[in-house]
């Protein structure tokens, strides 16, 4: 499965548009999460937590969007578009999405 944020894959022509597939997971930072970010804050630098929860959320989100893909029969995603966006109350919930479109492609 070829996932780019292009609109075309060089070389290969697109023979099918199978449809617009997304990925999309909701993850929540925990008190041990926050506490450890907030030390790190504190003292300066980067927040491995979060990133590392970041990283994690953006992959979980590629899976899925890859899977749905493969279910329409696609070889590729192009145009992959990935938005981050803060929910809840207190903002402790991240929503990791991405989209893109399916296609089959030729030789």
């Amino acid at each position: 499965m070829i996932l780019t944020t292009t609109p075309t894959i060089e070389g290969r022509p697109i023979i099918e548009y199978k449809g617009v597939v997304f990925g999309e997971v909701i993850v929540g930072v925990n008190f041990i999460k926050d506490f450890a970010a907030s030390i790190r804050d504190f003292i300066g630098g980067r927040s491995n937590t979060y990133e590392n929860e970041l990283i994690n959320a953006r992959n979980t989100a590629m899976q899925e969007l890859s899977s749905r893909a493969i279910a329409l029969g696609a070889d590729a995603v192009v145009g992959i578009d990935v938005d981050y966006e803060v929910l809840g109350q207190s903002g402790g919930m991240l929503m990791v999405t991405v989209s893109g479109t399916a296609v089959k492609l030729g030789y």
